[in-house]
C-alpha cells in the first residue's frame, strides 16, 4: 500500500511552471517556467530563498551536472544560460538553437552536455570549454525529452513524429527507431538498472521497451490526456507519472501496476491544472504545475 501526504505548496510564481531541479547542493530546489525569472527555493524549510537571474524567455529546462559548479538553463528563445555557483553569475550564453530548448542532460563520462530543442536536432557542447562540439539531427520535428542510458552507452530521444530513438553514446550514430505511440512523444526515461525503457506520450499511452532488443515490453493506458514526464524513484521499485490529465500516478518498476493515483477526483488537494514536471527528493515527490504551484508529496510504501 502506498499513501500520499502533502506535505507542502510553494506559491509565488505568477504564471505556468515547466521545470524543476534540485540542487548538488541539499535542500535547494530550482524552477523555471513562464515568469521573468529562475527561482531558488528552500525545501528543508519549504520557503522561497530568491529569484537567482532573470530571464528574456521561458525556462523549459534546468540541469544541474553532477561534478560541475554549474546551472544550465534552457529557454524557449532557443539559448541555453550558464550559471556559477561560484562566481555566482551567468558566465555565458550557449548560442546555437533558434527555437525552444525542452531538455538539458549531461553524461559525465563523456564530460558533455546534450541539449534538446524544438528544432529537432540535439546539440552536444563540452562541460569543460562550453563550447559545440557536435550537432545531431534527429527529427524534422520537435524534440521534447532526452534519456541517458545507466550506464552511459545509449541516449534515448523522444520526438513528435511519434517515435522514439536510440543513439550510441559513443558516437551518436542511430541504432533503433522505436514505433508505436500514435501521437507525439512528450517522456523517455531509462529505468535505474537500465534492462528497459519508459516511453509516454500525447496519446496517453505508457510503452514499455526491452533496452537490449527494443522490443515492446508491454503497453500501459496510463492516463486521461498526455503524459508529461515519467520519474523513477531513487531506490524503490517505482516511477511516477505526470500528466495533462492534472494527475500524478505511482506505478510497480517491475510488475507495471498502478499502486497510487494522486488527484482531486481521488480526494487529494493536489494540482488544478496540468502536471508538468516531477522530482523525487528520497520519499518526497515534488511536482510543478500550470497551476503556477510546486508541491511537495510525503510518499509512505508500505
Amino acid at each position: 500500500m502506498i499513501t500520499a501526504e502533502k506535505i507542502a505548496e510553494l506559491a509565488g510564481h505568477g504564471n505556468p511552471i515547466f521545470t524543476l531541479e534540485l540542487s548538488q547542493k541539499p535542500g535547494i530546489l530550482f524552477t523555471g517556467g513562464n515568469d521573468k525569472g529562475l527561482v531558488e527555493w528552500s525545501i528543508k524549510d519549504n520557503s522561497f530563498i530568491k529569484v537567482m537571474f532573470p530571464v528574456a524567455a521561458s525556462i523549459y529546462a534546468i540541469h544541474c551536472p553532477v561534478g560541475y559548479p554549474l546551472l544550465f538553463a534552457g529557454l524557449r528563445n532557443g539559448d541555453v544560460l550558464v550559471f556559477d555557483f561560484l562566481e555566482q553569475k551567468i558566465i555565458k550564453t550557449l548560442k546555437h538553437h533558434k527555437a525552444p530548448v525542452f531538455d538539458i542532460k549531461s553524461a559525465g563520462s563523456k564530460k558533455e552536455l546534450l541539449v534538446a530543442s524544438e528544432d529537432g536536432t540535439v546539440s552536444i557542447w563540452s562541460l569543460d570549454t562550453l563550447e559545440m562540439v557536435y550537432t545531431v539531427k534527429v527529427s524534422h520535428d520537435t524534440i521534447r525529452r532526452i534519456s541517458i542510458s545507466p550506464g552511459e552507452t545509449l541516449v534515448a530521444i523522444d520526438c513528435s513524429d511519434n517515435t522514439v530513438k536510440i543513439y550510441d553514446l559513443a558516437d551518436y550514430s542511430l541504432l533503433k527507431v522505436l514505433h508505436g505511440h500514435t501521437m507525439s512523444v512528450f517522456a523517455v526515461q531509462f529505468s535505474p538498472d537500465g534492462t528497459y525503457l519508459v516511453s509516454g506520450s500525447r496519446d496517453a499511452q505508457l510503452k514499455i521497451w526491452d533496452s537490449t532488443s527494443f522490443e515492446l515490453i508491454e503497453n500501459v493506458p496510463a492516463h486521461l490526456f498526455a503524459v508529461n514526464h515519467i520519474a523513477f524513484h531513487p531506490d524503490k521499485p517505482y516511477f511516477a507519472t505526470a500528466s495533462m490529465d492534472k494527475s500524478i500516478k505511482i506505478w510497480g518498476a517491475d510488475d507495471f501496476k498502478l499502486y497510487k493515483i494522486i488527484s482531486r477526483e481521488k480526494g487529494h488537494n493536489t494540482h488544478k491544472l496540468s502536471v508538468n514536471k516531477l522530482t523525487w527528493n528520497g520519499d518526497e515527490l515534488l511536482s510543478v504545475s500550470d497551476d503556477k504551484t510546486i508541491i511537495i508529496w510525503r510518499l509512505s510504501f508500505s
